[in-house]
């Protein structure tokens, strides 16, 4: 199975690896630093360098079914093959945008503490569906979320068993995606003393990576549920 240089240190922006497979989408490495597509986040993009000039763009990052992660490029372009080393190169720039997005998302998911039913996250714009009835006050969520952010919580890692998880189903608030029942280990997300739960995503170390956070739309979407639309100021 291919090493998930990610779930480790999602700061590394490249890695030497190793083609161990090809198939009719993608390519199999030995380990990466490609985050696949999954909880509401996209799959990264980048390239392969390979030889004295072979250079691949990568279009996507997904987990096939089988649990290989797929990096998905355009056949018409030349591919190495198996054996070949080659340099993994993230476009470092949307995947840290993607980080500063989820990272504020949990934070989110803190000033407005009710179940999650569904989210997006991408690198302009992310959303939220918060299992609520009362209607959501724009200006005094961006308030709160902007002092979480500026207070500079740290963020962190850890994991436990799906025993573990198990016991405390507590932990899982992101209803549309729940860790795989029966997953031998399972990841989470820790914000200072403030959030744990279960996420496989990318995240900054500090909330203050993520700079001015903006409520900009709120819909209802259902007596039930509220869609909660960000955007993040660029960083400087």
């Amino acid at each position: 199975m291919t090493e998930a240089i990610f779930e480790t240190d999602a700061y590394q922006k490249d890695c030497r690896a190793k083609v161990v497979e090809l198939d009719s989408e993608g390519i199999v490495l030995d380990r990466t630093v490609f985050y696949p597509v999954g909880g509401g986040q996209p799959g990264d993009t980048g390239w392969l360098q390979w030889g004295n000039s072979q250079r691949l763009q990568l279009t996507d990052t997904r987990r096939r079914e089988d649990g290989e992660i797929l990096h998905l490029a355009d056949p018409d372009q030349p591919w190495p093959q198996i054996g070949t080393e080659v340099q993994a190169i993230l476009d470092w720039d949307r995947r840290y945008q993607h980080m500063r997005m989820h990272t504020c998302m949990h934070l989110l998911g803190i000033v407005l503490p009710h179940g999650v039913t569904g989210g997006n996250i991408t690198a302009q714009r992310s959303r939220l569906d918060f299992d609520m009835e009362d209607p959501v006050d724009k200006d005094a969520v961006t308030q709160e979320l902007n002092e979480l952010i500026q207070a500079g919580h740290p963020v962190s890692t850890l994991w436990i068993t799906g025993e573990e998880l198990a016991a405390q189903p507590e932990l899982v608030r992101t209803l549309s995606a729940a860790p795989p029942k029966g997953a031998g280990r399972i990841r989470l997300l820790k914000i200072a003393e403030l959030d744990l739960q279960p996420c496989a995503g990318t995240h900054v170390l500090n909330t203050s990576e993520i700079g001015l956070a903006s409520v900009v739309k709120t819909e209802k979407k259902g007596r039930h549920n509220r869609r909660v639309h960000l955007e993040l100021a660029k960083p400087e």
